[in-house]
């Protein structure tokens, strides 16, 4: 008997993971538009290395009833994120691996999923596997991506003034709020006087 075909952009959950097979593959950066929304921009995305991935179906029984349907799935790659000091693209490498519970509808699944520290799923004979790697990545994704250290031409600027250490360029407005002397308290006079009628 020939092995069954799985898909992973429509994949039959629970055939997938009552038979515990395993997918594995390459997706191009390019090709997860929403994630790819979130990178370096005006960076050409196609010569970059693919992501790699994998997923396997895993049956966990249990003492009553039918065994627990789970999914585990993996996903790595080295991506080009915006610098927050420079904002030139820095590569972070992000590594995912994941648990996802599958059970019979959507009830069920948010009910579960309230109470559960693991994602709890309902199952679905044309599961979109790419989609939830393509999620699980996004959600990944550094807080503040930014270089170690910036490369040497943005360093040159920040001192030259040009270029704050946040990354934000200096204008006229904010070079001349750090150059101003503080101001005097008008009220420092009043307390003076205060003190001189006492």
């Amino acid at each position: 008997m020939n092995a069954r075909t799985f898909l992973p952009h429509k994949l039959d959950l629970g055939a997938f993971i009552n038979e515990e097979s395993r997918l594995e593959g390459q997706l191009p950066v390019v090709a997860l538009t929403r994630l790819a929304s979130g990178l370096a921009q005006d960076l050409d995305l196609s010569p970059l290395a693919p992501l790699e991935w994998w997923a396997e179906g895993r049956l966990e029984p249990q003492r009553v009833g039918g065994s627990q349907l789970w999914l585990d799935l993996h996903a790595e790659g080295n991506l080009p994120w915006e610098c927050q000091r420079c904002l030139q693209p820095v590569f972070i490498p992000v590594t995912v691996d994941h648990t996802v519970r599958f059970v019979a509808d959507e009830a069920t699944a948010a009910s579960l999923d309230a109470d559960s520290e693991d994602d709890v799923l309902a199952i679905s004979r044309q599961f979109d596997l790419l989609a939830l790697i393509e999620d699980e990545l996004i959600m990944a994704q550094p807080i503040v991506p930014r270089h170690e250290e910036c490369p040497t031409d943005v360093q040159a600027l920040m001192q030259s003034g040009l270029v704050a250490p946040d990354g934000s360029p200096v204008t006229e407005d904010t070079a001349s709020e750090e150059a101003a002397p503080d101001k005097p308290n008008p009220f420092a006079v009043l307390a003076a006087l205060k003190k001189g009628g006492a």
